[in-house]
Order: structure tokens, then C-alpha cells, then sequence
């Protein structure tokens, strides 16, 4: 079996856990292959490289001495300002991704990848803190600050720290097939794989903080029971609000409309339980039928339950039913 051969680049600040996430990933690859990956860590100079934990990463080989890989993971981490700052850093990874078949970025990784300009005219994403700065400094670059990772062509970039797993399983699952990438993650203890463009953060997470105190206890009760009387006219009543004034109200609080934040917590829901291969999601998540179930999924995450539900199958977990 030919082995794909691998280079990540570190350099000094670098976050462990981008590097060593993928570097899970492609060793169990290889250990349960028997081959298949040749996984080595490459910095500028070839020296060991500090990661921000103070951790030293045994580096195999300078990034110039490289001349051969079939893929770029470029990761990201604390230091990635002063890594995109370094001319020759960037060259390097320029130089590289013209040699690889694919180039992936983690985390803060994809502002070394915008400073090469290989995000030029593309989709990307990086962690969801940094990206109004990764679209502002790279403005040909087209940011998607809500997904996990994003592949646009042979250029892949992860949100962040454990998405990092996400995107070299799919890079596993590419090579090999969908059923070693499922071994795999059940070896890690993690599901398959979290389709790219699904949220870096549940609709709780990204809601605006709410003051306003019998709103705050409503959105805690769509939390719990996502299957209850949403409709804005009961909603309303239950806050003794006209409905005009309530609707008026929640998307100001919460920054989006009632019906739409509904939608999101229910699908929310949905999403849980299909990854734990639960039945009966649709009635217990307040959907009237399974059609009105799919049809909320690829309005919200632009794709089907039973797409997404794949994408979380392990192996020897049976499947949930509509």
C-alpha cells in the first residue's frame, strides 16, 4: 500500500492540540492500514518547535528540505501573527501547497494560508473569534464564521483546536473510505465526523445574552422541551404581551425572530439525538411530521437528517428512524 505522505508545519506558539488532533487521526490510519500514512512535523528551521503550552514538539525536517507530500496541514495557535509575519514562513507553505495534492489549515492556521494567497477567492473559516479579523486582513477571502471546516477545491480550513479532527477525518475518509474513518473515531471516542458547515456553536451558544428576566426563562423552556406550543400568540400570552409587541421584543433580545430561534432550538435537539441514534425524533422535537423535520434541517444546516445522521453513524451503532 502506497503511503500518503503528510507535513505538518509548526512553528514556535503553535496550539498542541491543532497539531496533535490530525496527528491522531493519520496514526490510527496508519496503525489500523498497516500503512498509509506518513505523518512528519516540519518548521522553518527543522528545530523543535515551543507550542504556547510550553510543550516541544520533535520536529523531523525544515520546511525548505521538503520536496515531496501529498498533503499541507498548516496548523494554527497563539504565535500564528508573528508565523504569518515571516516572509520566508510563508514562502515555504506557498512553495509546499504547489507540491501537495491538498492543503489544510487548523485554527488560526488559515491566516498563514490568506498570507501565501491561497484563500484568495475562496471560502475558509478559522476560529470564531478571529475571523472578522481573517476577513478584514484578507479581504478576497470569503470567511464563513459559522462553520467547522470548509473545503473549497483541494484547500480545507478547520474553525478551531478539536475541529481539527473533524477535517483529518474527512481527509481519512477521502482516502480510505468511509468505514476505517468510522474505526477510527470510535477508537478516539468521537463521532465520524461533524459536517463541515455545522455550527462552531449550538443556537444557546450563539443567542445574545437576554435581560429581559420571563424571556430568559421562555428560551430556557424551549431549551427543555423543544416539543412544547411555541406559536407566538402563546408565547405572547404567557408574557402577557401582545403579540405584536412580544415578536417586537424577542428579536431585539435574542437577535433573531420566535419562529426562526424555534426552528434552530428544534433542530438543535434533532441534531443530539440523531448522533445518539435515538427514534422518534420529529415528535419529540416538536417537528408535526418527518417532511417538516427535513425541511428545517436544510434550511438551518443545509442538509438532510439523514445525511447528518450519517456523518455521526459508528460503526456497530444501528441507525435512527424518522
Amino acid at each position: 500500500m502506497s503511503r500518503h505522505r503528510v507535513v505538518i508545519a509548526v512553528y514556535d506558539g503553535v496550539q498542541l492540540l491543532d497539531v496533535a488532533g490530525p496527528l491522531e487521526v493519520f496514526d490510527g490510519a496508519d496503525h489500523l492500514l498497516g500503512g498509509g500514512y506518513d505523518v512528519r512535523l516540519a518548521s522553518l528551521s527543522g528545530h523543535d518547535a515551543v507550542t504556547s503550552s510550553r510543550v516541544r514538539l520533535g520536529v523531523d525536517v525544515a520546511l525548505r528540505d521538503v520536496d515531496e507530500l501529498d498533503t499541507l496541514v498548516v496548523a494554527g495557535g497563539w504565535g500564528f501573527r508573528e508565523a504569518a509575519g515571516d516572509p520566508e514562513l510563508v514562502r515555504q507553505v506557498r512553495r509546499l501547497s504547489g507540491l501537495a495534492r491538498r492543503t489544510a489549515s487548523v485554527c488560526t492556521g488559515a491566516f498563514l494560508l490568506a498570507e501565501a494567497g491561497l484563500l484568495d477567492g475562496r471560502r475558509a473559516t478559522t476560529h470564531w473569534a478571529m475571523c472578522d479579523e481573517l476577513a478584514e486582513s484578507y479581504p478576497d477571502v470569503a470567511v464563513e464564521p459559522d462553520a467547522i471546516y470548509v473545503r473549497d477545491d483541494a484547500v480545507l480550513t478547520a474553525a478551531g483546536v478539536s475541529t481539527g479532527v473533524d477535517l483529518a477525518l474527512g481527509l481519512v475518509e477521502d482516502d480510505h473510505g468511509a468505514e476505517v474513518a468510522r474505526t477510527i473515531a470510535k477508537w478516539l471516542v468521537v463521532f465520524l465526523q461533524r459536517p463541515g458547515g455545522q455550527s462552531q456553536f449550538s443556537v444557546w451558544h450563539s443567542a445574545q445574552p437576554v435581560h429581559d428576566r420571563a424571556l430568559h426563562e421562555l428560551l430556557g423552556e424551549i431549551a427543555a422541551n423543544p416539543a412544547g406550543d411555541y406559536r407566538v400568540p402563546v408565547m405572547a400570552d404567557r408574557l402577557a404581551m401582545s403579540p405584536r409587541h412580544f415578536t417586537r421584543l424577542f428579536t431585539k433580545e435574542v437577535g433573531t425572530s420566535p419562529g426562526r430561534y424555534v426552528e434552530r432550538a428544534r433542530v438543535e435537539a434533532a441534531r443530539a439525538m440523531l448522533e445518539t441514534g435515538q427514534r422518534g425524533i420529529p415528535r419529540r422535537c416538536g417537528f408535526g411530521s418527518a417532511e417538516t423535520m427535513r425541511r428545517a434541517f436544510v434550511r438551518q444546516l443545509g442538509i438532510p437528517p439523514s445525511a447528518y445522521r450519517d456523518r455521526f453513524r459508528t460503526a456497530g451503532r444501528p441507525a435512527a428512524t424518522h
